[in-house]
Order: C-alpha cells, then structure tokens, then sequence
C-alpha cells in the first residue's frame, strides 16, 4: 500500500514539473527545477537576466559577485501563483559592508564597499496529490516540499571588480521518510567596465545532487541512487543610461544538459518610484522546438523617510499549463 501511493506521488510530482519545465532535452530529466525558475518579480519580469545588474534591490541568487553593490539594508519575500498545486515563495536579506580608510583623513571622506553579503530561501512544493491504495481508494491527500538555502558573500577588489561565493542548501521532502540533502556551490563575478556597461560571469551549482534512499519505502528492494543537477555557465552584460532611465541586460547561459540559453530583459524608470519591466527567457539556440518565456512586469516604490516599501509583480507565460505565473513580491529598504 504505502509502494504503491510512493509511486503514484512521483508520477503526480514529476507531470506536475514537466508541465513547469517541458525542455525537450537532458535538463528536463534533471532535478532543481523549482531553483532554475528564477527568483522574485523583478528577475523574472526582465527575463531572469540579472547577473550583471548592479543597481536596485539585489539578491545573490543571480550572481553572487552583485551583492557589494546594494544600497541599504535590502528584504524581499515573494509568493508565486502556478497551476497544478504548485507553490513557489522567496525570502531574501541583502546588505553591503563599508568602511572609512585610515589614510584618508579628510573632513568630506567617504566610506569605501569592500564587502556584501545575501541570506534567502526558495520554498517550492505540490499539494493536494491524490493518494491510493492497491484497491484505487482514497487514502488522504500527499504533498511535497522542495528547499534551497543560499548564503552569500563577496568582496570588492577594486571599484570596478568585484568576486563572490555563495553556499546553497537543498532539503527535498519527497515522502514518508524518503528525503535528500544536498550542498552546492555558485561562483560569480563582476566587472564594471565604466558608468554605463557591466559585464557577468558566473557558475551554478557546482556539486549540487540529490542522494535517494528508498529502503524505508521498498525495504530490502530499496536501492540508492544519485540525481545530479545541471552545471550552469553564464555570461551577460548590462546597459545603463540614466538620462533615458533605462537599463537593459542580456545573458547567455550554457550547462552540461546540452542547453545553449539566451535571455533578455530592460527596465524602464517611467517616474520617481514606478518602473515597467519587459523580458524574454529560455530561449534556446540548441533547440529551435524549446518554450520561450515572454515576461512583464512593474514595481512602485515609496519612500518614508529613512525607509523605503516596495510592491512588485510580475506575469509570465508558461507554456503547456493551464494558466501563467503570477509572482508578486514586497520589498523593504532601510
């Protein structure tokens, strides 16, 4: 009985992500597709081509190098409307380090960066599963639960370059006693290669996989078995002109899954406060049959003296699934 409902939450869980993820490839085999969706609605708004953007609120999931970069004290907590029982939720803590320096003694000095550091999770899960017996009846409703802790920090070299390494946690409740851990690696950097261009490079999950163990399920037909998560490798540069308000990234992104993606997104700073985000995701030169993931969005900010609350959203199409994504977000900056 308890095989056989097993079985039934994992075909139920994995139709769920391939409706989510339904690559014609390798990767859609793949596990951490809840951590490949991006993360909050100003990434996704523009595309999820953020891992050489340095103004705004930041979070390390993009690049963990952008975290020297944030102005003030940075939270963000993001909720996801998906289709199929689906959940996707975001929590994230950014904050830079500065210092005054010893030389410098003058009455008008000014505080240099040297450090930043980002804290988040990403929670992902299907609920409401239908759970049988061998006889086809009823025996309750089953759920999963998908995590990844990340921890991040980066060091400023110079006012131009900056490096970061970021930890990340993965907790997969899949059922009943059946349960992994993983910890993977992101590496990034960043230059600034003058005022107006930014330049990305970053790799993802190095040494991220998941460990099953089903014996507590199959008992002595139990077996273990390793799920490794694609390598991903970017590349992107960033554009921005404050006189048109305007600031405008692309990416290019390849991984071991045999994926050659291309992404797109531009932010445009209608007034003080209100900007409109447009941006195209997934958009594959290995695969001409590969989704591609059209994206909008906006964000209005306002400030309370020293403190600032920000409202985003952001609506994306998902192709294959009974309705788009919805993600909305609340920012605090102080």
């Amino acid at each position: 009985m308890r095989m056989k409902r097993f079985v039934i939450s994992l075909l139920v869980l994995s139709s769920s992500y391939v409706l989510a993820q339904p690559e014609l490839s390798s990767m859609s085999t793949m596990p951490g597709a809840f951590s490949r969706f991006g993360f909050g609605a100003r990434g996704m708004g523009m595309g999820n081509a953020m891992s050489s953007v340095t103004e705004g609120n930041i979070v390390s999931y993009y690049n963990p190098a952008l975290t020297v970069f944030q102005e003030g004290n940075a939270f963000h907590a993001g909720y996801s409307f998906l289709s199929i029982d689906r959940s996707l939720n975001f929590f994230n803590f950014t904050r830079k380090f500065e210092f005054y320096s010893k030389k410098d003694t003058s009455i008008n000095r000014k505080p240099r960066t040297t450090a930043g550091i980002s804290i988040g999770i990403i929670n992902a899960g299907v609920s409401n599963i239908d759970g049988r017996d061998n006889n086809g009846l009823p025996t309750g409703k089953l759920s999963t639960s998908e995590n990844q802790f990340f921890l991040a920090v980066a060091n400023k070299f110079s006012d131009k370059f900056s490096v970061g390494i970021a930890a990340k946690f993965y907790y997969y409740s899949l059922y009943t006693d059946v349960s992994s851990t993983s910890l993977g690696i992101d590496l990034g950097a960043v230059y600034c290669l003058n005022e107006n261009i930014n330049i990305s490079f970053m790799i993802s999950d190095i040494n991220s996989k998941y460990k099953w163990d089903t014996a507590p399920v199959y008992e002595m037909e139990g077996v273990n078995s390793i799920d490794e998560f694609p390598v991903l490798k970017k590349i992107g540069v960033s554009y921005r002109n404050k006189s048109w308000r305007l600031l405008a990234a692309i990416e290019y992104e390849n991984s071991n899954a045999e994926t050659n993606i291309v992404r797109a997104g531009v932010e445009y700073n209608i007034y003080d406060g209100f900007y409109l985000r447009g941006g195209i995701d997934q958009l594959n030169l290995s695969n001409k049959d590969w989704p591609v993931r059209p994206s909008a969005g906006f964000s209005f900010y306002k400030s309370f003296d020293n403190f600032v609350v920000g409202v985003d959203y952001a609506f994306v199409i998902e192709q294959y699934s009974s309705s788009d994504r919805h993600i909305v977000g609340l920012t605090f900056n102080f």
